[in-house]
Formats: C-alpha cells, structure tokens, sequence
C-alpha cells in the first residue's frame, strides 16, 4: 500500500508507536533480494541495482540502531552467486567491497565477515578481512555481513573446526561421535557467541531461505516482503517486528 505523500511520515510515526519496546529482535537477518529485477524494471544493468541496493545498506543499518536491534546479518553474497557471469560477478564483488568499507568506515557498527572467503578473489578477501579488522573495537550494533555464504557450507565449516578441534585435544575419533552434541556445532558456526535470529526478512516476494542462516533459524520467524531490496523502506521493517511483535513464541513450551 503507498500512502499519499502527507498521509506517510504520519504513518509511519503511529507504527514505529505502536511497537511494544520490550518485544523486538536482538538479531535481524535480511536475505537483499531484487536488485536485478528492480534494475529491468528501469531498463538499467544489473550493476545499476547491485549499486542502489548497496546503497539502502547504510539507511536499513541506521533505523536498526534507532530500534535497538543488537545484531544485523546481511546476505549480500551467496555461494550460489559465484556462478555468475564473470562481467557481473566482478561488478557485485566491487559493490560489496565498497560497501562493507563504508560501513567500517563510519565508525559506527562493529563489523564480522562470515563466508566463505577462501572462495573469493584475493584481493576482495582482503579488502572485507581489514574492513573487519579496522571495526574491532567499536562498541555498536554488531553487523554480520555474508559474503560467499551458504547454510550448507557453514555448518560443514563448523563440524570440521569441532573435529580438528577435538582432534588437537588427543581425542579419538570414538570420543568424538560419543560426545558430539548440538552445542558442539554452534560453537563452531560463523556467528558464535551471537545470539540467534529472531527474525528474518526477505525482500523481492520470494518465500524461501535459500540456505540463509539453516542452523541458525530453526526458531526464526520469517517475514516476505513483496519491495525489491532498493524500494525497501522504513516502514516496511516497522511493518516486518509489527508482524515478529505479534507472533506467539512459545519455543516448545
């Protein structure tokens, strides 16, 4: 629904009103989703969208602090993306490289890399690692950015550094499968010591994951949003923990 232009601003202040302070994620993930297609829509390339989607990032990161979300995780780049055209490929690893710098670079949000970057070009690697490095000690809004990630990958990232863990320790391989437990793992995926999503978005009106956060969602709520990543607005995620705020979360109990 879009609002008269005059009708807007007072809308969006009643919802961000109306939303129960004490009832909001710690932990957003956001699966950007639509870029490419926001980009036909304009008859533009698919740069043209990547680089307007990288740009919402800095907005979207702004009202999450506002709010009060403790943790953010962006989806900016799957394992599935690397089979692109080479020409887009190189175009979107730019984006994201100025991107993620821009976030380090406000000073503002404390920034982990979490993907397989092994996957990526040296340079790129590179560049998000000192990102990463430059934001260590700022005390702000932890921001996830997910890049060469897949759900699949992390999780096999993650029983592989338990092993070689266990392993180091003297273990046997026998003490390993007796002991191995659910903590084991997550001790071991890209986010520990974070906590879990409470709630994940995906723009563009697709309804799947797509491997997003797997270990991690499995008490997640999802919210589609129909907006292309670049059209996302504030009051599509003040509508996104309107819909979290009103969900019974029993957790098995």
């Amino acid at each position: 629904m879009r609002l008269p232009h005059v009708l807007y601003g007072v809308y969006e202040r009643r919802l961000a009103g109306s939303l129960p302070t004490t009832d909001l994620p710690r932990h957003v993930g956001v699966i950007l989703d639509g870029n490419r297609r926001w980009a036909r829509s304009f008859g533009e390339t698919a740069a043209t969208g990547h680089r307007r989607g990288a740009d919402k990032i800095g907005e979207f990161l702004g009202w999450s602090e506002e709010l009060g979300i403790e943790v953010v995780t962006l989806w900016m780049l799957s394992t599935d993306n690397l089979k692109r055209s080479a020409d887009e490929l190189g175009d979107l690893l730019d984006i994201i490289g100025d991107a993620v710098r821009d976030i380090a670079d406000s000073g503002r949000w404390r920034l982990r890399v979490v993907g397989r970057l092994d996957l990526l070009p040296d340079r790129i690697a590179t560049e998000l690692r000192e990102a990463q490095e430059r934001t260590a000690r700022v005390d702000g809004l932890q921001v996830n950015v997910a890049v060469g990630y897949g759900g699949r990958h992390e999780i096999a990232d993650a029983v592989r550094g338990f092993l070689l863990a266990r392993s180091a320790e003297g273990a046997t391989l026998d003490d390993v499968a007796r002991d191995l437990d659910v903590e084991d793992i997550a001790a071991h995926l890209y986010t520990k010591g974070q906590p879990d999503p409470e709630l994940l978005i995906r723009t563009s009106g697709e309804q799947r994951l797509s491997g997003f956060l797997l270990w991690q969602s499995a008490n997640s709520e999802f919210y589609f949003c129909e907006a292309y990543w670049p059209d996302f607005r504030r009051v599509d995620y003040l509508r996104a923990l309107r819909a979290y705020s009103t969900r019974e979360r029993r957790l098995g109990r």
